[in-house]
């Protein structure tokens, strides 16, 4: 395609849509995104490009659909979540994986389910309740014991635990540590972000799980919609890199 204008996905937003079709294109390394017939390109100038046809469909679906319902064809980078994780996938993750496994162990850390109210409080036995199976599912799964706390005093997680953290997640694919890039900050939780990966446990669950605070508060004062608001942006984060872990581990 030498000589060709090539779309790109950076830029700044919003942007207009000036394409017709949006499709896949087969190549030799998997399945590329293409508009009118040219490929997208990442800011570091690689196509957006896919081994997952699946993956590939809906990454496609995504630019078909970005400003074709706007008067004026503009768009938003919120218009393209699957695409922001695929070009953290191909820019980032391939090419240091130790680095995104590195930083992803790290918030096994500062794990929010290692950090519980203090006993007296209400909410305290809501998150040994909901909380500690799921550290028991990482202990089971992969050998990892995080230490629990009461109270806001930080807590050092043991040299082992955080070792084997980085020994799982070295195993993940390079899409669910992009996946995981993207759930695990708005969850604040490593270990409901890995149960996720693992389809252990459904996104809409984990996200009840990360807000279970927040819910507690609301029961108690009312309704908040700075909360409902924050709520909500995690629950689209975490179901966007759900979804995008499925599409990539189907061909």
């Amino acid at each position: 395609m030498s000589g060709q204008k090539r779309f790109s996905a950076d830029g700044p937003a919003p942007r207009r849509r000036f394409w017709t079709h949006a499709a896949v294109e087969m190549t030799q390394r998997g399945f590329a995104v293409t508009l009118d017939g040219k490929p997208v390109m990442l800011p570091d100038r690689s196509p957006l490009e896919v081994h997952s046809r699946a993956l590939a469909d809906a990454l496609a679906a995504e630019w078909q659909a970005a400003g074709a319902d706007d008067p004026q064809k503009r768009f938003g980078p919120d218009s393209l979540p699957l695409t922001r994780i695929a070009g953290t996938m191909i820019e980032r993750v391939m090419t240091d994986r130790q680095h995104s496994v590195t930083t992803l162990a790290g918030y096994g850390e500062h794990d929010l389910l290692c950090y519980r109210a203090e006993a007296q409080e209400p909410v305290h036995a809501r998150q040994t309740e909901l909380w500690q199976p799921w550290l028991d599912w990482l202990r089971s799964r992969h050998g990892v014991n995080l230490a629990v706390t009461n109270g806001m005093m930080p807590i050092t997680q043991s040299p082992d635990a955080l070792a084997k953290l980085q020994h799982a997640l070295s195993r993940y694919t390079d899409a669910e540590l992009a996946g995981l890039g993207v759930a695990v900050p708005a969850l604040g939780s490593l270990t409901l972000g890995m149960a996720v990966a693992e389809d252990a446990l459904e996104a809409e669950r984990a996200v009840d799980l990360a807000t279970l605070d927040e819910q507690a508060q609301m029961q108690r004062w009312g309704e908040d919609p700075t909360i409902l608001d924050r709520i909500a942006l995690v629950a689209g984060d975490v179901a966007d890199a759900a979804r995008f872990m499925e599409l990539a581990r189907e061909k």
